[in-house]
């Protein structure tokens, strides 16, 4: 065995495949199954970062982005299985002239800043909005979290590598494991590496075919390609009943509704909370683990994960079979110590 990845949430499979498609034998080691924690979600929001102040974060993710096409059919090729990942768009309604102002800042960002393959831009709003005005960009993507963590591992086991709950670590070993994971790395340190942030979310029975997604009064709204459409998410630091909702949720939903009026008489057909990883940087965290050679970590997708894992995949293939960093060096576990 080459790499053994502990965590089979979006992180570990993705790095798993990427190592598999070069020649790897790898094997995937989650004691709890694929998308466990969070990457069993629901919402599948793949969205971008505004195009201004640019910075390293903020390019890696626009590649990554731009890259998920290819990479998803990729999958999908692999496995026979669906993702639901669809280039979408999203619309967001502008609150009032200071908004409008900076979102036409932005567009003029894009332009120079998304290399001419996607657009944001300010349109006549269809959806409530205080200005009658909305940011319509045709970068902001969706997936299915949980099918598309399975149709990973199936990818994965089809080209010869292994998708365990039990099993000896052998080989280079990636560490992609999550809130506990941030908990883990902390030990012993003088602060905290990260933490995991709660969040709860809804889906409800209602079929939007390929609308843009929704973001409004900070929520994400994503129509999904069963039929469905997902609500998300809270953000919260509690963390006694991580995988319990409770009344917060029902504050999204109303919120929801008010927003897509499509959503006026949809039923709620399931609740969800999890725990996400957030890394003290907010970026991703990779590379070797301090003191423990021949370890790796890539962890700390909060919010970004999906989006950012075609890319993730990718660099930590780099590092793990051929040792070379290919990532920005503010993604670098040492930069967090």
């Amino acid at each position: 065995m080459d790499v053994t990845i502990f965590g089979a949430g979006v992180f570990g499979l993705s790095v798993g495949w990427a190592c598999v498609s070069r020649g790897a034998k790898v094997q995937v080691i989650d004691p709890h199954g694929v998308a466990a924690g969070a990457s069993g979600g629901i919402v599948g929001a793949l969205a971008p970062h505004v195009p201004e102040n640019w910075n390293d974060k903020k390019a890696f993710q626009l590649a990554s982005l731009l890259a998920s096409a290819h990479f998803w059919a990729g999958v999908e090729a692999a496995s026979g299985l669906g993702t639901g990942y669809g280039r979408t768009g999203r619309v967001q309604p502008l609150t009032d002239a200071r908004a409008v102002e900076m979102a036409q800042v932005r567009a003029e960002g894009a332009e120079a800043l998304w290399q001419g393959q996607a657009i944001w831009e300010v349109v006549t709003a269809y959806l409530p909005s205080p200005t009658g005005l909305m940011i319509h960009d045709t970068l902001s993507a969706r997936i299915h979290p949980r099918r598309a963590c399975e149709a990973l591992a199936a990818a994965i086991t089809g080209h010869g590598g292994q998708v365990l709950k039990d099993g000896t670590a052998q080989g280079m070993i990636v560490h992609a494991t999550g809130w506990q994971g941030l908990d883990a790395l902390s030990e012993g340190r003088d602060r905290t590496m990260g933490a995991g942030v709660k969040g709860q979310a809804a889906l409800l029975r209602c079929d939007l075919g390929t609308h843009p997604q929704v973001f409004a009064d900070g929520l994400h709204i994503v129509p999904h390609d069963d039929g469905t459409l997902a609500v998300g998410s809270t953000s919260e630091r509690d963390l006694t009943s991580p995988a319990k909702t409770d009344a917060q949720i029902e504050g999204l939903i109303a919120r929801a509704r008010a927003a897509l009026p499509a959503l006026r008489d949809a039923p709620v057909i399931q609740r969800w909370a999890g725990v996400r990883p957030r890394a003290r940087s907010r970026a991703p965290m990779l590379g070797a683990w301090p003191d423990r050679q021949g370890h790796f970590i890539a962890n700390g997708g909060f919010k970004i994960g999906f989006g950012m894992a075609p890319g993730v995949a990718r660099v930590m293939a780099d590092l793990v079979l051929e040792g070379r960093v290919t990532y920005p060096p503010g993604f670098d576990v040492n930069a967090s110590l």
